[in-house]
């Protein structure tokens, strides 16, 4: 997908120290031109004398209100747990004066992105209910076979999405990667990162029903990835 041009984006962080954000950024732009610097603007909690505002009140939306009348193009908020204090996060009632901030953000031409944390069995904390206004879903999934010494490597699915289909809604991998430096993202197909995984374990002579364990695929779609892997392909 491509873009037609930078954005102005407002990013409020809630709990990265300020010269981790600092060297991250730093990485990611030695690759790119550097837009002006209003194009990219952050609040974080290391420079707040009194906290950062909590978006499940009226006060704290106000507050954010006060950067977004100077131009934004899009709202990062992350995360929702550390910046929409709302009580209980499985109460839905909880969620809705953020939903009809988010609603009147959207009709002003401002598209807003929530980070969110997952639970222990895979799906975000709390209500789902933050995901009726949501036009898409996206998750973030560790493969079967990473490694910690890896970094930033994982699967990106999307669960639920509007106007996208085909081929742009396929899942892939990214990997975040330093060289000389400089931070630099790599994708690949899910397909393409399992096709390859069966070629070193048909190598090693890992039999069909063991690969199919292995990548958790049924035994069919392993013999398919044999022959693929026996043909070259």
């Amino acid at each position: 997908m491509e873009v037609s041009g930078p954005a102005r984006v407002l990013y409020l962080d809630g709990e990265m120290p300020a010269s981790v954000m600092q060297e991250r950024i730093a990485a990611a732009a030695s690759l790119t031109e550097p837009s002006t610097p209003d194009h990219l603007r952050i609040i974080t909690p290391d420079v707040q004398p009194h906290g950062m505002p909590n978006l499940g009140s009226e006060e704290g939306r106000a507050a954010v209100e006060e950067w977004i009348v100077d131009g934004c193009d899009l709202l990062v908020i992350d995360n929702i747990s550390t910046l929409c204090r709302l009580g209980k996060e499985n109460e839905s009632e909880s969620w809705e004066p953020m939903q009809t901030w988010l609603l009147d953000l959207r009709r002003r031409g401002i598209s807003v992105l929530l980070v969110h944390h997952a639970g222990k069995g895979g799906a975000q904390r709390g209500t789902s209910r933050r995901e009726d206004i949501l036009d898409t879903v996206i998750s973030l999934r560790r493969p079967d076979d990473y490694d910690p010494t890896e970094g930033a490597r994982f699967e990106v699915h999307l669960e639920k999405s509007r106007g996208i289909f085909g081929e742009e809604a396929a899942p892939f991998e990214a990997r975040l990667e330093m060289r000389d430096g400089s931070a630099l993202w790599t994708m690949r197909g899910i397909e393409d990162v399992k096709l390859a995984r069966a070629h070193v374990l048909f190598a090693e002579g890992t039999s069909v029903r063991d690969v199919a364990d292995e990548l958790g695929i049924s035994k069919s779609a392993a013999g398919r990835l044999k022959k693929k892997v026996e043909g070259g392909q």
